[in-house]
């Protein structure tokens, strides 16, 4: 019956109706919850965004950012800026400002082509037509310093701050040495207007040898970031072999990388000169062996008032979802969601009915976990 009614539904012209299959269940520390697929034949996804009228946007990384209606309805969305996707870059993260329902503006982070054949970390803004179909007035808003070569490191997620200027965060780019300089973006958070404007408050505007975007430096491939309730950013990175990062980032800060760390390089060799050292932060939670953290949220939502935040991180190599305690300045995980569903987790968002989805790059699939 289901069968006969989506195909008269595609007679009739109305498009593709999302079925989705029945609900898989699975114990956690909340009871249990059950995974539906929201979104599956995606290529690489990387990040998604909710839409006010219960749509979603979704990047894959060779450079499509998708807009999937409430009804399952999916188009390409034109207007995208040029990516060059290569390796760990393309297109990466969306994010949707608190006034969207006004302004229908989108920030985008991707790998943008720069002079020399290389590529750098780029910030851009947008506005979504009301159908969805198309962004308008593509600006560039940001770009690391040229002069970087390979597909590794390039980050990327951008958060919106308590005061509407943007964290964008940005890898290092397999130059270990230039998350220490700061005459480079490569490993740092840097901080801009929604107009691409330098805040006048950023830490390091006017300081000689300094570029005054950078907001916290010393990160190695930072690849999720969120605030708190009160406003503050927390960022994950990825380590060497083990060390793996929980930070909470604080203006002008230095978290270390490559002068200290709980990791060592893939060879087994020791990085740097240990695991702490002056003016350098401590993490505020670290991962020995990897898990490779990627997207990561702060829970906020009212599905289940027992996880009321804390900080949930995607992990892309132990294929799990690691719930973290917070607790002042620091993070303890303690728990692992572990499911079919949460093989190499990407992105992880809170949903406006508190439910918790996100990305698997392995189904290529969209999910949602819920009561």
């Amino acid at each position: 019956m289901m069968r006969l009614f989506v195909i008269l539904l595609l007679v009739w012209g109305l498009g593709p109706v999302f079925c989705p299959p029945p609900a898989q269940a699975q114990q956690t520390s909340a009871g249990q919850v059950s995974f539906t697929v929201q979104v599956d034949g995606l290529d690489t996804p990387w990040a998604f965004a909710f839409l006010p009228d219960g749509g979603v946007l979704i990047t894959e990384r060779d450079g499509k950012l998708l807009h999937v209606a409430a009804d399952g309805t999916r188009n390409a969305v034109s207007g995208v800026p040029d990516v060059a996707a290569n390796g760990q870059g393309g297109l990466l993260d969306i994010t949707l400002p608190r006034d969207f329902d006004i302004s229908g503006m989108v920030f985008l982070t991707y790998a943008k082509a720069q002079a020399g054949g290389g590529a750098g970390t780029a910030l851009a803004s947008g506005t979504l037509s009301a159908d969805g179909q198309s962004l308008g007035d593509v600006k560039l808003l940001f770009e690391m310093k040229p002069g970087n070569r390979g597909g590794v490191h390039f980050g990327s997620r951008v958060v919106e701050g308590a005061d509407g200027t943007l964290f964008v965060t940005v890898g290092e780019r397999g130059q270990r040495p230039l998350a220490q300089d700061l005459n480079q973006h490569n490993g740092k958070v840097v901080r801009v207007g929604r107009d691409g404007s330098v805040p006048a408050d950023n830490p390091f505007v006017g300081q000689a040898g300094a570029l005054p975007e950078i907001w916290s430096y010393g990160h190695r491939n930072p690849q999720g970031a969120a605030l708190d309730a009160k406003g503050r950013l927390w960022v994950v990175e990825h380590g060497a072999r083990g060390g793996d990062e929980v930070n909470l980032i604080g203006k002008g800060a230095n978290y270390g990388w490559p002068v200290i760390s709980y990791g060592r390089h893939y060879s087994g060799g020791r990085i740097g000169e240990g695991t702490s050292k002056d003016g350098m932060q401590q993490p505020a939670h670290y991962w020995d062996p990897s898990i490779a953290p990627s997207g990561m949220m702060i829970y906020d939502g009212s599905m289940f008032p027992e996880w009321q935040g804390d900080m949930f991180v995607g992990a892309l190599k132990l294929n799990y979802i690691s719930r973290l305690q917070i607790d002042s300045n620091t993070a303890s995980e303690v728990e692992k969601i572990t499911a079919p569903q949460t093989a190499r987790v990407r992105d992880i968002q809170t949903a406006p009915d508190g439910s918790i989805w996100f990305l698997s790059v392995v189904d290529g699939a969209l999910y949602r976990m819920a009561r």
